[in-house]
């Protein structure tokens, strides 16, 4: 079974399944490739993730980058 991945770009809030050791579930993207960028909107720590294990992770994208 395949589901569908929303489209991630620069600048987008996403919620991570597993909460980050601060409490956060909530990051923001800064690098889009074949690994992602994300900066943790509790504390600030950034961390890169392959993008398939970023994928699995994904919950959801709680708000999109404006400047579309």
């Amino acid at each position: 079974m395949r589901t569908t991945i929303p489209r991630i770009d620069l600048g987008d809030i996403v919620r991570l399944r597993k909460p980050h050791p601060c409490g956060s579930f909530e990051w923001e993207v800064v690098r889009l490739g074949v690994d992602i960028g994300l900066v943790c909107n509790g504390c600030g720590r950034r961390v890169l993730l392959p993008r398939g294990k970023f994928n699995r992770r994904l919950k959801a994208v709680v708000k999109k980058a404006s400047g579309e």
